[in-house]
């Protein structure tokens, strides 16, 4: 694959890195230095963001400065107790990038509290055309041994919602109702509208998704497609910062699955976001060092499968992951103090239990540190890769507590025992 310039400062490659089995820990500057003060763990933070941009996620474009809303439409549902706004965001180099967001806010009362979900294309949005997928993507196989010519865009006629008709404000405002009925706001966006999640390549063997969206803009960028998506979830928080329905400083940002990866980096990388990710399996909360166990994600399973996913220059770790200078928990790490908050399923084989505990445990210090040990939580529901009614509850539930001040009424640090785990995947073959 052909490298790309971006004119930041080499790292050290895989080969010249020592194995080291325990993860790197988050208090230890690197020269070696403990973290003990504020002011050190805001120096270690920026150490932290330069390695992972390097080797984990690719290096992002700083923030545009210049995000403008305008609204398209607007309609009320729920009985009149919510509004609906189609809003078109414009940004970028002379402001040619632009991002459909669809905010739903209770009609009195506010500023609230928001969650950005990365979804599908928000209702009445424009559905923009789509490259098809790779020849043999999702299948488990190398896809770095397929190259181009890349088919002609085709137009996505499901909103990027996996098949299903795309919404209506008032089917989704039905569908989320108790969150909207609990004073938030809901704000939807399309993560394809920022990067194409393909694995097709051009015959040079550089991404076609480099192509499209966002990054024709930015060419000195070697940012893969999760970065793209958390870089767009910015992009929406910039607009929040100026709506006067939402308390921007309450803004938390969730996803599943890949959507829920590129949520976790978001939350890492832009001060203003609280994490809430769901099930996000390999290369999102759980530790690369622990996975594999189970048939659960690991570094090499997903340096195989959607290696456009990440930095270019994390799949020289393949079949060494004890080398990587990081691991998972500095996502959460530099989270904190924010609230932060794992959504699991204890029936979801590529997200291993302890793999999160071990990130977990590898983050907390930094919250220690702030006085924030409580902020970072974990909660498994009894599902297995989805993002159901009972996470929904658990997310509102934790930051009700700590945005809110309302009182904890459940536990946010239990994780299943193997017992557990074996139990819940035998019910779950019995359904």
């Amino acid at each position: 694959m052909p490298p790309i310039a971006t004119g930041k400062p080499s790292l050290p490659g895989a080969a010249e890195l020592s194995g080291r089995p325990a993860m790197p820990d988050v208090m230890v500057k690197n020269d070696g230095t403990k973290v003990t003060t504020r002011r050190q763990w805001q120096q270690r933070r920026e150490e932290m963001r330069q390695v992972l941009s390097y080797y984990a996620v690719g290096h992002m474009p700083p923030p545009p400065g210049n995000v403008r809303g305008r609204e398209i439409a607007s309609e009320l549902v729920l009985d009149g107790t919510v509004r609906y706004r189609l809003i078109h965001l414009t940004f970028g180099p002379n402001e040619h990038l632009g991002l459909d967001i669809g905010l739903f806010a209770p009609v009195t009362g506010g500023p609230f509290p928001a969650v950005i979900l990365l979804g599908g294309t928000p209702p009445g949005g424009t559905v923009l055309p789509r490259l098809p997928q790779g020849p043999n993507q999702g299948r488990g196989e190398n896809v770095l041994l397929m190259v181009g010519p890349v088919p002609a865009a085709a137009p996505a006629s499901d909103g990027g919602r996996g098949g299903r008709t795309p919404p209506t404000a008032a089917s989704f405002a039905t569908e989320r109702a108790d969150e909207l009925r609990r004073g938030y706001a809901l704000v939807l966006f399309n993560p394809n509208d920022c990067a194409e999640d393909t694995t097709l390549r051009n015959l040079d063997g550089s991404w076609a998704f480099r192509n499209t969206r966002f990054f024709p803009m930015y060419p000195g960028y070697d940012w893969g497609i999760l970065a793209g998506w958390a870089w767009g979830a910015s992009r929406v928080a910039d607009y929040l910062e100026q709506d006067k329905s939402i308390d921007a400083g309450k803004l938390i940002i969730t996803g599943a699955s890949r959507n829920g990866k590129a949520a976790m980096i978001a939350a890492a990388f832009d001060d203003r976001l609280m994490g809430a990710p769901v099930v996000t399996g390999g290369g999102g909360v759980g530790a690369y060092r622990f996975a594999g166990p189970r048939r659960s994600e690991t570094l090499d399973i997903m340096e195989l499968k959607y290696p456009n996913w990440f930095s270019p220059h994390l799949h020289q770790f393949r079949g060494q992951r004890e080398k990587l200078p990081f691991d998972q928990h500095w996502f959460l790490a530099l989270a904190a103090p924010r609230p932060f908050i794992a959504l699991e399923g204890d029936t979801d084989t590529i997200s291993l239990p302890e793999a999160v505990r071990q990130s977990m445990l590898g983050a907390r210090p930094a919250y220690a540190l702030l006085g924030a040990e409580t902020r970072l939580g974990v909660n498994y529901a009894h599902h297995g890769h989805a993002f159901t009614a009972d996470d929904w509850t658990a997310m509102l539930d934790f930051f009700d507590t700590h945005l809110r001040g309302k009182p904890l009424t459940r536990r946010f640090d239990r994780f299943p025992t193997e017992e557990e785990l074996d139990a819940a995947a035998a019910a779950a073959v019995r359904r």
